[in-house]
């Protein structure tokens, strides 16, 4: 895999779809965008408020601080279909002789492009020209796209660009096995968020382009300029470049590229960890079967789900039912689970309880959990991962979930006891106990709630967090003011991360290093 023409370019677009925007703004927006990193900017004239090609390009060129590309996508004014494929094409003749590095020519408007060329040879311009193809339907099967790609080289274009929207993540493999098969440099991705990693991993493929968005400016399934600078950087990646990436649905809210892709770099690990949004468990792991693909984080709602799609599975997390890690095994390719929440969790939750001088003995039995009461909330991976290692460390467990079946199937599995859902908000548990949140609520963006009621805080000893989401959610600053030591679902994450990048790299993560970043972007 790759490409000869591959040199990282990230793209920022200055205008988006259905968002007209005037000139003024756009020369505003590329001075932002050379400021966060952008090599270039696409600029769609369709989308500039009342266009006058002229003027408009004769000031966007004139006051450009980086490379600028010019595309059209739709009618200015379906009054004038009849003038719109000249008017087109004597826009971008003008912005081949004004200096744009790039135009875009959609394939179905290339009966100009001879046109173009020859114009472009006239005025000795240096400027590219792509040719274009938007697929707004499902991702056509390989064979078609195959075809289309030819249709486009055929042209005679500079370069080619092709723009599918993905339905499933599985989709976007077929975006990859494109590159090979180009003679011209090729710009292909996906839109939307399952298209996402058509983004993160085009300079492994050897795509022509990455697509950054401005500050303030988000467009689904297009990275920040910033997380493209300050997380991914792409510059790094090549095609041997092993892929890691975190399985869940959603997955907007994670911040494990933020910690990963720079601990990777710190110890010099060729590898990076994106985002994957996955809707069909089964399908994804049949589809992303390279060893390129060499491990994975799982999220939400999979952690429970995933155990069937392992080959084998640690005994921690097979007794808990639940894994949160897997590698594909170098030797022979076999997927192999693990569940590095349970020791983060616990040992976040023991260490916070020694620090406060809440240990009342029990380090004579092996643990400052040994005998105390511990309140589970939410009986999923997370509430699992919790109750096993609360068990392990001589705990009493009551569980509360939803689902109480759910509930009472995992207080049999750690010999504890299940109460309704409806009960949690009186329940007032014995002095000295601990309350683990296990459930998404209080996650961004409804950061507002609260899985127990306020006053029964003042109860607990110790209240736990699993999200992280902000990093000082409403439960722990309602416990912290009712008097209870607190531990939020960052701790957590950091050391179920720590975990994890020792079984993703085979290396001694860098804990310290790891810790500073959890305490300056979390």
């Amino acid at each position: 895999m790759g490409s000869a023409y591959q040199v990282l370019n990230i793209c920022a677009p200055m205008t988006h779809e259905q968002q007209s925007v005037s000139v003024e703004q756009i020369v505003n927006n590329m001075k932002h965008a050379k400021a966060e990193g952008a090599d270039t900017v696409e600029i769609r004239l369709d989308c500039i408020t009342s266009f006058h090609p002229l003027l408009h390009l004769k000031i966007i060129l004139q006051n450009k601080p980086l490379p600028v590309l010019i595309a059209n996508r739709k009618k200015w004014d379906d009054s004038l279909s009849k003038g719109d494929d000249s008017m087109l094409l004597e826009a971008l003749q003008l912005a081949l002789e004004l200096g744009a590095d790039f135009i875009e020519v959609e394939l179905k408007d290339a009966s100009c492009l001879p046109t173009l060329l020859e114009h472009k040879g006239n005025h000795n311009s240096h400027g590219k020209i792509i040719v274009s193809c938007y697929v707004d339907d499902i991702t056509p099967p390989q064979e078609e796209l195959l075809q289309l790609v030819a249709r486009m080289q055929a042209t005679g274009s500079d370069i080619i660009k092709l723009v599918t929207h993905a339905a499933d993540i599985t989709e976007l493999t077929r975006i990859f096995s494109l590159f090979p098969h180009c003679q011209v440099p090729l710009i292909a991705y996906s839109c939307g968020e399952r298209g996402l990693i058509s983004q993160l991993l085009c300079p492994k493929f050897g795509g022509f382009f990455v697509y950054g968005s401005l500050a303030g400016n988000p467009i689904l399934g297009i990275p920040s300029l910033d997380s493209l600078k300050e997380a991914y950087k792409l510059e790094d990646v090549n095609e041997d470049t092993k892929v890691f990436g975190l399985i869940s649905k959603p997955v907007s809210h994670s911040k494990g590229p933020i910690l990963h892709n720079p601990s990777f770099r710190h110890v010099n690990y060729n590898g990076i960890y994106v985002p994957m949004f996955v809707d069909d468990l089964k399908e994804f792991f049949s589809t992303y079967s390279s060893p390129d693909f060499s491990g994975f984080s799982v999220g939400i709602p999979y952690k429970e789900e995933v155990l069937r799609f392992c080959d084998e599975v640690h005994p921690l997390a097979q007794s808990i039912g639940a894994v949160n890690t897997i590698i594909r095994r170098p030797g022979d390719g076999k997927l192999v689970g693990y569940n590095t929440d349970c020791e983060a969790a616990i040992t976040a939750i023991e260490d916070a309880l020694i620090e406060h001088g809440c240990n009342d003995g029990g380090a004579s039995l092996g643990s400052a959990l040994a005998g105390r009461l511990f309140v589970v909330v939410g009986a999923g991976g997370a509430g699992k991962a919790l109750a096993f290692g609360a068990k392990s460390r001589g705990a009493r467990l009551v569980i509360f979930d939803i689902d109480f079946d759910r509930a009472k199937s995992l207080a049999c599995a750690v010999s504890g006891e299940a109460q309704l859902y409806k009960e949690l908000v009186n329940f007032e548990p014995e002095k000295g106990a601990i309350l683990a949140n296990a459930t998404p609520i209080g996650m961004h963006p409804n950061t507002d709630r609260i899985p127990v009621a306020e006053s029964t805080l003042e109860h607990y000893l110790l209240v736990f967090d699993a999200v992280y989401t902000p990093r000082r959610t409403r439960l722990l600053k309602e416990a912290n003011a009712a008097g209870a030591t607190t531990v939020g679902g960052v701790e957590m994450f950091l050391r179920q991360a720590i975990g994890q990048f020792n079984l993703f790299t085979g290396l001694e993560a860098p804990k310290e290093f790891m810790r500073e970043i959890v305490l300056s972007k979390f």
